[in-house]
């Protein structure tokens, strides 16, 4: 039964959270299963092989759960690995790059869209070709922010703060330029810097991957007659390395005073 079975979710570290926490604000009676692959981050300096690698890796582990679906919360790996993902493991996948691809193409009034992601998300093109398959007529701007993730890892994501506000403009300036009115956050860490980059972009229309992505997958679990939850929904963290680490952090991503218990694969029930 839909009701016994697992949402698994990865990510290369705790970023994934910000989807998690989108997919139990939408679907708070569902069992979830995250996986964070907290040895390897960031997947996004990586080769394209290893990070197909880490991916299968991380699915092996997800499936000794009993799964309904996999969520890829992870741009990058989403936008290396998910065709690798889809061929390999039968099991049905989501992703982060489709939705906010969708979200963008239909939001866009002057047909000029910005991309900040992680250097393999944007060599990857995923953003232009997901958007081009849509409208072949809109424009994509896709700008590598290699510094975000581990400034936000580090608490660098408040007002105020001159080191993450002096980055960001410095990464927006040139989406600015371009007089894109609508900016994808492709990156599941960058929702906890929505507020600043309002300030720096006013009036462009700002898409978080972490919920459209959420949506998507209701909508797909819908379809494909998966939607069904448990009243006493579980909820279980997985990472593979410094579970201490991960856990203090947590309760940030996921928007709440949530406490969460953090186990290391070697711990798994």
């Amino acid at each position: 039964m839909n009701d016994e079975k697992y949402i698994g979710v990865f990510d290369s570290g705790i970023g994934g959270l910000t989807v998690v926490k989108s997919i139990m604000d939408i679907m708070p009676d569902e069992n979830i299963v995250y996986y964070g692959d907290t040895a390897h981050v960031p997947y996004g300096n990586r080769s394209k092989g290893q990070i197909i690698n880490y991916v299968n890796d991380d699915i092996l582990f997800l499936q000794k759960f009993n799964l309904k679906a996999i969520v890829i919360a992870c741009n990058t790996a989403d936008s290396i690995a998910r065709e690798y993902a889809e061929n390999k493991f039968d099991l049905p996948f989501f992703g982060v790059v489709e939705p906010a691809s969708a979200e963008a193409a239909i939001t866009t009034r002057n047909g000029k869209i910005g991309v900040i992601a992680t250097n393999a998300t944007v060599n990857s093109r995923a953003y232009e070709n997901a958007i081009g398959r849509i409208n072949k007529e809109l424009t994509v701007i896709s700008k590598a922010c290699p510094l975000l993730v581990p400034l936000v890892e580090n608490n660098r994501f408040k007002k105020n703060d001159s080191v993450i506000e002096t980055v960001l403009n410095e990464y927006l300036e040139p989406l600015k330029a371009e007089k894109i009115d609508t900016l994808v956050l492709g990156c599941t860490h960058y929702p906890l810097l929505y507020d600043l980059i309002s300030d720096i972009m006013p009036g462009t229309k700002i898409i978080s991957s972490s919920v459209v992505a959420a949506n998507a997958l209701k909508k797909g679990m819908i379809e494909l007659g998966l939607y069904g939850g448990n009243v006493s929904a579980q909820r279980k963290f997985y990472v593979s390395d410094n579970p201490e680490l991960f856990g203090s952090k947590a309760s940030t991503f996921l928007g709440s005073d949530m406490k969460v218990s953090v186990k290391h694969i070697s711990e798994i029930d």
